[in-house]
């Protein structure tokens, strides 16, 4: 049986990865997982409104999930955190990569 993550201490290693490997302010891509839903893909696309995100989804080969990558200028690692949170608070089921 495994143990699943910490996520405090996930979230602080990409913070420390995200700083080592950017300039920051930077483009930065998210992806995620989801099950093919309009309603749930368009809930991630939103909580990307007014931000200049490149959006892109493609859907899995039984369609049963779909991929959605967005490409977006975040600030700084904390930035990207928090939209990372705010995506897996507000959507249920979502997968981040």
């Amino acid at each position: 049986m495994s143990i699943p993550p910490n996520p405090d201490e996930f979230y602080k290693k990409l913070k420390a990865q995200l700083y080592d490997t950017a300039l920051w302010p930077s483009e930065y891509l998210y992806k995620f997982i989801v099950k093919t839903d309009t309603t749930k893909i368009t809930k991630v696309e939103s909580l990307f409104d007014n931000m200049g995100a490149v959006i892109h989804t493609v859907a899995s080969k039984n369609a049963k999930y779909t991929s959605v990558s967005i490409n977006v200028m975040m600030k700084n690692p904390d930035a990207v955190i928090d939209k990372y949170k705010e995506v897996a608070e507000k959507i249920e089921g979502v997968i981040s990569l």
